[in-house]
């Protein structure tokens, strides 16, 4: 069985579980049965796993056993808020997600709204490593992340982006 997989990437503070979140609605809306995973919190847990400084094997590992709850009661599809740096990260997805047809949505915003959306919502010890990592991220992201398509963030309504990344995916 297929199962549509739409990744929602990008750098941090670019707006992936915002925008994730509004694909739940804006699908709702549709009547379209979906799940929507904001797999960070699938790995958060200490320690991380040897070699693992962003605890990947521990979120992919929890995404295939709740995977399997939401498809024993009939969700059909996913929408997944994660970063995904490299075409060969896709191959857990697909052992997580038994038979996912995956697609990559990269958001994308520039270094200064990146900086602004993450002074805003990080006030804690992190704050300096996440503002480094995002602008790291969106450099390498453009260069080698996998997408798709490439949908812009900067000013523009959630739903806006949602509709134009659920539309390029063929899902709306």
């Amino acid at each position: 069985m297929s199962v549509p997989v739409l990744i929602v990437s990008g750098p941090v503070g670019v707006g992936k579980s915002s925008v994730a979140h509004e694909m739940f609605d804006q699908l709702i809306d549709r009547d379209i049965a979906h799940a929507v995973i904001d797999l960070d919190a699938f790995g958060i847990s200490w320690p991380y796993g040897e070699g693992d400084p962003y605890n990947e094997r521990m979120a992919l590992r929890n995404l295939a056993s709740v995977w399997a709850n939401y498809a024993a009661s009939g969700v059909d599809r996913a929408v997944i808020a994660r970063v995904v740096e490299a075409e060969a990260d896709l191959a857990a997805y697909r052992e997580a997600i038994p038979g996912a047809e995956i697609q990559v949505c990269r958001l994308v915003a520039s270094a200064g709204v990146l900086t602004e959306r993450v002074r805003r919502r990080e006030v804690g010890s992190s704050y300096d490593v996440l503002v480094r990592r995002s602008l790291e991220l969106a450099e390498s992201l453009e260069v080698s992340g996998p997408a798709d398509f490439v949908v812009e963030t900067s000013g523009r309504p959630l739903a806006e982006i949602a509709v134009e990344a659920l539309t390029k995916a063929g899902w709306i």
